[in-house]
């Protein structure tokens, strides 16, 4: 069954923002098999290879908050939305904002995590 109402800490995004969030993964993941392939095919030394963080970052921040139905710039600003994009409302009640800040904080750990994570394979990979 869809999520289609705002639970503080869990949800803040539905419908057309959670297709928006898995748009941007995708665009993260292109944007990193390109990095990728440009590294194979030119040869950049280990040190280089850190520079596919970003895309690898882009695409975790894309997946985590599809995933997770929950958007980390809504959960700082105290919003959300599941009608149309742009069509956000405000969260009223301090505690959920507090919630929502809180599961912002952590999405953004876990997508840098998954980030380093994958840039040590890439790092690490013997091209």
């Amino acid at each position: 069954m869809a999520q289609v109402e705002y639970i503080p800490g869990t949800c803040n995004i539905g419908g057309s923002e959670l297709k928006s969030r898995r748009i941007v993964a995708a665009i993260g993941l292109l944007l990193s098999l390109v990095t990728l392939i440009s590294f194979i095919s030119t040869d950049v030394p280990r040190a280089a290879r850190l520079g596919i963080f970003l895309p690898l970052l882009v695409m975790s921040v894309g997946w985590v908050q599809s995933r997770k139905k929950f958007c980390l710039a809504y959960g700082f600003a105290g919003t959300f939305n599941f009608g149309k994009l742009g069509s956000v409302s405000r969260v009223a009640d301090p505690i959920a904002r507090a919630a929502d800040r809180k599961t912002a904080l952590k999405i953004i750990g876990e997508c840098v995590l998954y980030a380093a994570v994958l840039t040590a394979l890439v790092v690490a990979l013997p091209l």
